[in-house]
């Protein structure tokens, strides 16, 4: 690999990894911090080191500090390209995977880097980690067992091709890759490799249950539509930027899935929201002209799951337009699962507002919701800096008013 190239995609296999000596693991512990690219330049004339092997050890080992914190302290763990480690689960939703499942017997069907089967393996008599790549299966075999999983199974072979012979399970968890051939990201269920919808039946003609990771892109209807026995959705946030979502499926038919709307943090109180789509077409909600002292903003995962009038009704808010999605209320509601502001004033669109808006702003974070053009396109205009305290709300009134709201959020 030449120096310039980017040292997190280089290529290996195996036999690399079972080469690593005592001079490559002492550079690793001395150098874990150092920035990777310079390393690239430094180990460019140097032999006694597997220089692409050293690099990748390191690199990952950096990934998974913030991503991963509770690998880090294990030492002994080895990884793989860069590019595995992007697309694997952080230990915040790992552990809330593992959370939702437990039993006598679980496979990963789509085994990876073996984050999310490494969590909910904890929970599980038996568990079998199923890939087809053989280096991450060499990798997982190590790791798994470096992290005290006695138990866990590692099979190199194709999810369909184990899928056939596969014995009756309490949970199967699949995490279908959502890149097409040319390595752009897909959103339909049936652009995702394997195909879900094809699969479907023999999943759960061989699983009491099953769990399938899917993009937060994906449209939550359709998704339904290819796997109709779907009893629970979880829609999973990480600080207010929606991740991912699970499907879970049962046997028996389920009129209604229950949609769990979960933002995590590692610094708040995980917030959740629960409700059925039948509870959001036939819940109330009061719309209103008039902004009161509170603006309240739900959180990433609400807005996917589409819970606009039933997070108004539950906590007693007024909504300012059925599209705006944004709410407010005269007395602060704590525990409402979002961002809640305390507005300070409100201006029309008109030029006389704007003016006097400008007069008393400088800087402002910008949201739109339901008003016409982009925050950049609205940035200018106002000839405002970004950044700081203040925060200004683009938004629609219920009588078609188009407004600017600005405040600063509730303590």
């Amino acid at each position: 690999m030449n120096a310039k190239q980017d040292v997190y995609f280089c290529t290996m296999n195996r036999a690399d990894y079972q080469q690593i000596t005592e001079s490559d693991q002492a550079f690793i512990e001395q150098h874990r911090h150092d920035d990777v690219k310079k390393l690239a330049l430094t180990l460019a004339k140097r032999h006694d080191i597997s220089r692409d092997l050293v690099l990748t050890q390191i690199s990952g080992r950096q990934a998974i500090e913030k991503k991963i914190p509770s690998w880090h302290a294990c030492q002994q763990l080895l990884f793989p390209p860069h590019l595995s480690l992007e697309q694997c689960s952080s230990e915040l939703t790992a552990r809330y995977k593992a959370s939702l499942c437990s039993g006598e017997s679980l496979t990963d069907l789509t085994g990876g880097f073996g984050v999310d089967f490494a969590f909910m393996a904890v929970g599980f008599q038996k568990c079998s980690y199923v890939e087809q790549q053989e280096l991450l299966c060499f990798l997982a075999n190590h790791n798994f067992k470096a992290l005290g999983l006695q138990h866990a199974e590692i099979i190199n072979t194709n999810t369909l091709d184990y899928l056939k012979t596969m014995h009756p399970q309490s949970w199967v968890y699949i995490d279908p890759a959502r890149r097409s051939a040319s390595g752009g990201k897909t959103v339909l269920l049936t652009d995702c490799q394997p195909d879900i919808t094809v699969l479907y039946n023999e999943l759960l003609s061989k699983s009491s249950a099953l769990m399938v990771k899917l993009s937060p892109m994906l449209d939550l209807s359709l998704a339904l539509q290819g796997m109709p026995r779907t009893t629970q959705i979880h829609v999973v946030a990480v600080d207010n930027e929606c991740k991912e979502l699970l499907f879970i499926s049962e046997k028996e038919d389920h009129a209604q899935p229950m949609i769990h709307c979960v933002n995590l943090s590692e610094s708040k109180p995980m917030q959740t929201f629960c409700f059925t789509r039948k509870e959001e077409q036939e819940a109330p909600c009061q719309h209103t002209q008039a902004i009161e002292n509170f603006l309240y903003e739900p959180n990433s995962a609400i807005m996917k799951a589409g819970a606009y009038k039933l997070v108004a009704t539950r906590f007693g808010l007024k909504k300012l337009h059925p599209d705006s999605h944004l709410y407010t209320s005269n007395h602060k509601i704590d525990d409402f699962p979002g961002r809640i502001f305390a507005v300070e004033s409100t201006f029309s669109a008109g030029k006389n507002d704007i003016k006097l808006l400008q007069a008393s702003t400088t800087k402002a974070n910008i949201t739109i919701r339901n008003y016409p053009g982009s925050v950049d396109d609205l940035r200018k205009k106002l000839k405002l800096k970004d950044g700081g305290d203040t925060y200004l709300f683009a938004t629609t009134l219920s009588q078609g008013e188009k407004v600017l709201i600005k405040c600063h959020k509730a303590v």
